[in-house]
């Protein structure tokens, strides 16, 4: 047992103790970090609230509903104040008192929000019903459809974030993007009656903004061209991802790239690579295929 000893001493000195330059960009907390399993119990406790009786394992009528939905949020504030506060304690070592009353006092403001984001979402759900032929009702898509459970987490972590809370709003979008596929950067601006069809491999990145009633398929990246440098070499957070006006549709594996505008009424064909901005009411299509004969394996 000696051997293992010796090794299991040096091996817990070098994980927690080792100064190698490569290690020193690691910080070593001193507090409570944010949990990812109480920060997607949250999200699941947001959905039961947000679209009751769908989610949740509570049979929910209208004679229990206002029951429900205040336990709900109850509990929500407990997980959610929880978060917030070992969110805004990550990146400083502010005062725990006056942390703990900042956190309280975000959680309630967030909570304050639930109405405007339930209302952003119906939008949604809409969009993504009328745009798809397939959806029998607006129950399946809410039950069904990557591009609700994508939109339910971007739309809460989005007020997060602008709130001015860090780290959270990134796990919530991550938790989505690992679940559908969609990564929507939470600082992205999108407008009411978003909808996206299919939907894995879409991309939307942090200074985006996109206009209403904008309509995205699978594979669509809306991505940063390049980015500028500070001095040191550090990436500038400037904007650097396109606008999408009113109307617009970006159909399949399409790229976007850069700070450009796609003007309203525009409808971006499939497989374009796009990086000038275009006026309102244009049609980006790749050219005409060209068709071959085949004969004997000759023409490939």
């Amino acid at each position: 047992m000696n051997g293992l000893d010796d090794t299991l001493e040096k091996t817990v000195n070098n994980l927690l103790y080792n100064e190698a330059d490569e290690y020193k960009h690691i910080p070593k907390p001193k507090h409570l970090l944010p949990n990812v399993n109480r920060i997607e119990e949250i999200v699941n406790l947001l959905k039961s609230i947000l679209f009751s009786g769908f989610f949740g394992d509570a049979e929910i009528n209208d004679d229990n509903r206002k029951y429900y939905t205040v336990q709900y949020i109850e509990k929500l504030y407990a997980l959610l104040n929880e978060q917030i506060y070992t969110s805004i304690c990550f990146p400083n070592s502010n005062n725990p008192d006056d942390m703990e009353k900042l956190s309280s006092e975000l959680t309630a403001t967030f909570i304050g929000k639930l109405p405007e984001i339930k209302r952003m979402l119906s939008t949604d759900v809409k969009a993504v019903y009328d745009g798809d032929p397939a959806a029998t009702n607006h129950e399946e898509v809410i039950f069904c459809y990557p591009a609700i459970r994508a939109m339910i987490n971007y739309r809460v972590a989005h007020e997060l974030l602008i709130m001015g809370i860090p780290v959270l709003p990134r796990i919530i979008t991550e938790l989505a993007h690992s679940s559908t596929g969609i990564d929507i950067h939470p600082g992205a601006k999108i407008g009411e009656y978003f909808s996206i069809d299919h939907g894995t491999g879409i991309v939307i990145g942090e200074t985006c903004i996109i206009g209403n009633h904008v309509r995205l398929y699978q594979g669509v990246t809306l991505g940063a061209k390049g980015f500028k440098l500070d001095d040191k070499g550090i990436p500038l957070n400037v904007p650097r991802h396109p606008i999408l006006e009113d109307y617009v549709i970006v159909y399949s594996n399409s790229t976007i790239l850069g700070r450009i505008t796609i003007g309203h009424h525009t409808i971006i064909g499939g497989n374009i690579w796009q990086v000038n901005s275009v006026p309102p009411y244009s049609r980006i299509i790749q050219k005409k295929a060209v068709t071959s004969s085949f004969s004997d394996g000759l023409g490939i």
